[in-house]
């Protein structure tokens, strides 16, 4: 059995037990191998379509320099979208779904037309983009402490979890990406703000660069596909039983919740 298809059986079991695996990197994989990581990304992407999941999309990962700042990482990333992620506005998420969540607000973007050339500009997302919607990431980690590279965090799905989409679409037109202001709530406080200008300095530019690497890597993005286009502020670690709120501005706001305990188990 190679490295590559140990660390896909790690980050599998991680998922299926409960129980994180520690780092990747230095291990099963290089240092710095990104291209080894995102390797074992689509060896766990092919098992869960052919388990029947779809695809319905992909997450941009590593916008946000406070993100970045906060783990280490200093470049993009993606990962996979399926279906069985989607989490509908408001509804409680089973904390046992879960290894060490954390939640962010985003933009998604919802695209009416496909994105296959390997080199997309922002006019090209512009006529490609159908509706934006509020959303709110919430990302996981199979690796024990968050304690993450690149190379750890691209193989695991790009820190991948559940994903919300508010239910109120708004046009690209409407809505300006770089300036518009987010606030994410807990109990009504603040937990964490930001704004479009976080995300790689606005949104459109996360979303052509995920469409030009993921056209060259032969997986474009595809008419009704969501893109999470990246964070708009900080992470924020979920406490169990708590609710959280985003709101963007000329996009609304999105809801999740998170029960207090595992069914049968402790807090």
């Amino acid at each position: 059995m190679s490295d590559l298809q140990r660390a896909a059986d790690e980050l599998t079991e991680a998922r299926t037990s409960g129980k994180p695996c520690p780092p990747l990197r230095g291990r099963l994989l290089p240092e710095g191998d990104v291209a080894a990581a995102y390797e074992v990304q689509q060896h766990q992407v092919r098992q869960w379509l052919a388990a029947g999941q779809r695809r319905v999309g992909a997450k941009i990962g590593l916008t946000s320099r406070a993100v970045q700042e906060n783990l280490g990482v200093y470049e993009p990333d993606f990962g996979v979208l399926t279906d069985v992620m989607a989490v509908p506005d408001g509804a409680e998420v089973p904390i046992e779904r879960l290894l060490q969540p954390r939640v962010e607000a985003e933009i998604a973007f919802v695209l009416g037309a496909d994105l296959p050339d390997e080199r997309v500009t922002s006019v090209d997302v512009i006529r490609a983009v159908d509706h934006l919607l509020p959303a709110i990431e919430i990302v996981d980690s199979r690796v024990a402490g968050w304690d993450i590279s690149i190379v750890d965090t691209v193989a695991d799905n790009a820190s991948s979890g559940l994903f919300v989409l508010g239910t109120a679409p708004r046009r690209l037109a409407d809505v300006d990406l770089r300036l518009c202001g987010m606030v994410l709530e807990h109990a009504g406080e603040p937990v964490s703000v930001g704004a479009g200008a976080a995300c790689l300095g606005n949104p459109l530019h996360a979303v052509a660069w995920l469409a030009t690497t993921m056209a060259r890597a032969g997986e474009p993005l595809r008419a009704g596909d969501v893109v999470l286009s990246g964070a708009l502020g900080p992470m924020v670690s979920v406490t169990p039983g708590a609710a959280y709120e985003a709101r963007i501005s000329g996009l609304g706001s999105v809801r999740t919740c998170f029960s207090r305990q595992a069914k049968g188990g402790s807090s």
